[in-house]
């Protein structure tokens, strides 16, 4: 059933070519990121969806991941704001990073299986998109670690992501 949506969603995006904004959110633990594998596509992914007319982003992020997956987030840091042009749309996603969060069992019908990948071992699966963000979250943790290790000899060092 929820192939079916998924292929009239698509084929609505053929005709209206939808200008769409989303969130996603990076659960971090133990070097380890949680994906999900959707019922409908068969790839792994960064959990997220659509935002609500009223909603905030921050407000969007805590709701989907709490719905989806049963976490509860503690804290929460923006990552960036990345844009996608293909499947007849204008998809743009508001992208936050967490390492504080508390996840309880929770069975969603749009996703088969949710895991934790070590951030070095990710499947080959995983959707483009989201490996260019946890390749990008893992050369800035690397470079970080470089600048505390400067920081400790006296250089100094500067992140552009602030503290996340």
């Amino acid at each position: 059933m929820m192939r079916l949506i998924y292929l009239a969603y698509q084929i609505y995006c053929f005709f209206i070519r939808p200008v769409t904004l989303g969130v996603r959110v990076v659960l971090i633990r133990d070097n380890q990121v949680l994906l999900v594998r959707q019922t409908y596509v068969p790839s792994w992914f960064v959990r997220g969806g659509g935002v609500k007319r009223g909603e905030t982003l921050e407000g969007a992020a805590r709701r989907e991941i709490r719905e989806e997956v049963g976490a509860e987030i503690r804290s929460l840091s923006l990552m960036g704001a990345y844009s996608h042009f293909s499947d007849w749309k204008s998809d743009h996603n508001i992208v936050f990073i967490s390492h504080d969060f508390t996840i309880h069992a929770k069975k969603d019908r749009e996703i088969a299986e949710a895991r934790f990948f070590p951030l070095d071992n990710l499947p080959k699966t995983l959707y483009s998109g989201h490996r260019r963000r946890l390749e990008e979250y893992r050369a800035e943790v690397k470079r970080s670690q470089g600048d505390a290790l400067n920081l400790s000899r006296g250089a100094a060092g500067f992140s552009p992501f602030g503290d996340w």
